[in-house]
């Protein structure tokens, strides 16, 4: 396959044309970023820890039923997937209070879920990613009401399967953020990443903090943390 033009930067990826238009290459960066942009740094190693990682866990949700935009692993930093539109929500779930729930809402950190939550924003950075609901994404026409309806049916699956994979590996996981694409037939597929950048992860005994938390709060040991949740998933690498 033939690596082409860059036709997209991100604040944690880049992404290539390839000789094939249904395909593109992902490439991930160590840059970080928190607090809606404001907050700016590098985690050294970070891109390779979020790209495998990512790619083991989509795999996982594959074989689980959940279909995704993977394709094929190439480097610690590069991965080929499928070129979807994507579905301008960011779709959030939380089994555990934390982050901007707890703030939001006036609640403590920690407080378990009697069952999990969905929340969506509008990815938009100049709106500064709002808080919405279904009937807003349908009214402006980010999402059909199948899509929707699609999309959380996937995004609790994709929670099911994960909490209980992470909870053997020592790991709670408390919340994560999912993007969606579609392919140009219009079927749904998991699409962007699943990584210490897009999930808090506490350790199941300690309830240490093994995610980007660790810089957005200047809590120290980010890379140790991220090196921690790739042993914990590959064993010593």
């Amino acid at each position: 396959m033939e690596k082409r033009e860059q036709i997209y930067e991100g604040k944690a990826k880049k992404v290539f044309a390839t000789d094939d238009a249904e395909l593109v290459i992902v490439s991930y960066k160590d840059d970080a970023t928190a607090l809606d942009g404001l907050k700016k740094g590098t985690i050294a190693g970070k891109g390779a820890v979020n790209n495998r990682m990512s790619n083991f866990l989509m795999q996982i949700l594959e074989k689980e039923g959940v279909p995704t935009h993977f394709v094929k692993e190439l480097s610690d930093r590069e991965t080929v997937v499928k070129k979807v539109s994507i579905v301008p929500l960011e779709v959030i779930i939380r089994n555990i209070s934390a982050g901007s729930f707890a703030k939001r809402y006036g609640v403590e950190e920690g407080i378990v879920f009697d069952a999990p939550t969905i929340e969506f924003s509008y990815k938009n950075d100049e709106l500064h990613d709002p808080l919405i609901n279904s009937y807003h994404a349908v009214a402006l026409k980010l999402a059909t009401s199948a899509e929707i309806d699609r999309i959380k049916e996937m995004a609790f699956k994709v929670n099911s399967v994960l909490r209980e994979y992470f909870l053997r590996l020592g790991v709670k996981l408390v919340d994560f953020k999912l993007e969606f694409g579609r392919l140009p037939d219009g079927t749904i597929v998991l699409a962007d990443e699943i990584s210490p950048d897009t999930c808090r992860f506490w350790d199941s005994k300690t309830n240490e903090k093994l995610d980007k938390d660790r810089f957005r709060r200047d809590m120290g040991g980010v890379e140790d943390a991220y090196r921690e949740m790739m042993k914990r998933v590959f064993g010593s690498c």
